[in-house]
């Protein structure tokens, strides 16, 4: 949906089933509804998510036509994707593998290629709402726990193998803009235990190696001076700001935004997420009642980080809930967990959520736009405990008309 903030929709990877029959199935049984009760006489936005398996099965010509249709008849149109998780996300252990390939690997250049053709051909197709950009988001680089750094030269090779990866995409969307005029973004998603987690890290990582090296690589492709090459960098490399991933490592929305500002640099879009929060009581008894309320939430298929701020106001980062769990004293003060809750709830009893990040992202952007592109991104309503448990249309439904709220 066309906002007054920018384009606005949900993220399908709500929706379990990798293969592209069954999400597409899911599509069709979820969005006629959800458009008719939102968006009914203007054109619907969908945060397409698409596994590496639905990515191959929808290349396929006949497939690819049949939701070119599907998106015209139903008034739809795609205007942002989720390249993060490359396999199975629903039903099975996700964990630490939604990292899986890395930055590394080829699989993931080969993935995400891929993925932006598909992304290409989908905007030229959509006469009802023209885009000259757009973007998808992935994976920051790696997850930091396969690394056992013992000295600088270690850390920098790394940085350095998944940074060469990355500049093959990005040659690519230079070829894609020369030969079909579309400006299109890799947006990197930082998020806890990340190999790039805060916005400092991403903006190091882009100054201290995206930069050098890809002004290196362009000039060698194209042919192109240092200013055009880096001009180039900064448009097709941005940041994915997750409200939910930022909330956890306690930053502030106004710092990171100038931060980003400051650097030059650009934010691709928002994922709008909101992550469990507590402050903990100093009574012995009533702290053991908020931890309680934390093990409802620990569930085995998606990592759940907690960040500790604790009582000499340093930050302490847990891989899991259950590592959080066991390491509990009484140091802590408050505890941030990354598990997407719902947006419309802000009270859970004796735990809250970082909604008010929500609202200060979209204040910022009403104030000062910083980007085109708004994504609702919860994905976690088949593992939340059962009393939180609706029915996924409803949820979605909910969940926008809260965010057109706050956007009205």
């Amino acid at each position: 949906m066309k906002t007054p903030l920018g384009h606005l929709g949900y993220c399908t990877n709500i929706h379990a089933g990798e293969h592209w029959t069954d999400h597409f199935l899911a599509l069709q049984q979820a969005i006629p509804a959800l458009k008719q009760k939102l968006s009914p006489d203007a054109p619907f936005g969908i945060g397409l998510r698409l596994s590496n398996i639905a990515c191959e099965d929808l290349t396929h010509p006949d497939r690819l036509q049949e939701f070119k249709q599907w998106l015209a008849d139903n008034d739809c149109y795609v205007y942002t994707m989720n390249g993060f998780p490359y396999g199975g996300f629903h039903n099975t252990r996700v964990k630490d593998q939604v990292h899986a390939p890395d930055w590394r690997t080829s699989e993931r250049v080969e993935y995400t290629i891929r993925l932006f053709h598909l992304l290409a051909a989908l905007v030229r197709a959509n006469s009802s709402v023209p885009l000259t950009k757009a973007g998808i988001s992935t994976s920051p680089l790696s997850y930091r726990y396969w690394f056992q750094w013992s000295n600088r030269d270690q850390r920098d090779l790394a940085f350095e193998a998944t940074t060469q990866r990355m500049l093959t995409v990005v040659e690519e969307l230079v070829r894609i803009k020369q030969q079909e005029g579309i400006s299109l973004h890799l947006d990197i998603e930082p998020e806890p235990d990340g190999l790039l987690e805060t916005a400092d890290e991403f903006i190091e990582w882009f100054n201290l190696y995206l930069l050098p090296i890809g002004i290196e690589r362009l000039n060698d492709e194209f042919g192109w001076s240092a200013g055009e090459c880096e001009a180039a960098l900064r448009e097709h490399v941005q940041l994915c700001y997750d409200v939910c991933h930022f909330a956890v490592g306690y930053e502030r929305p106004e710092d990171v935004l100038k931060k980003m500002q400051d650097n030059d640099l650009k934010v691709g879009k928002i994922q709008i997420s909101a992550a469990l929060k507590a402050t903990f009581p100093v009574e012995r008894n009533s702290r053991e009642a908020v931890l309680d309320q934390f093990r409802q939430f620990n569930e085995p298929t998606y990592l759940h980080q907690v960040v500790v701020l604790n009582d000499t106001g340093d930050l302490l980062r847990y891989p899991d809930l259950p590592e959080a769990l066991l390491a509990f004293d009484k140091t802590h003060v408050e505890w941030r967990s990354h598990f997407h809750v719902p947006l419309f709830v802000d009270d859970y009893g004796l735990l809250q959520s970082t909604q008010d990040d929500i609202t200060d992202v979209l204040r910022l952007q009403r104030e000062k736009p910083f980007t085109e592109q708004l994504e609702v991104e919860t994905y976690t309503w088949e593992v939340l405990p059962e009393d939180l448990k609706m029915r996924l249309n409803d949820s979605i439904g909910r969940e926008l008309e809260w965010v057109l709220k706050q956007i009205s």
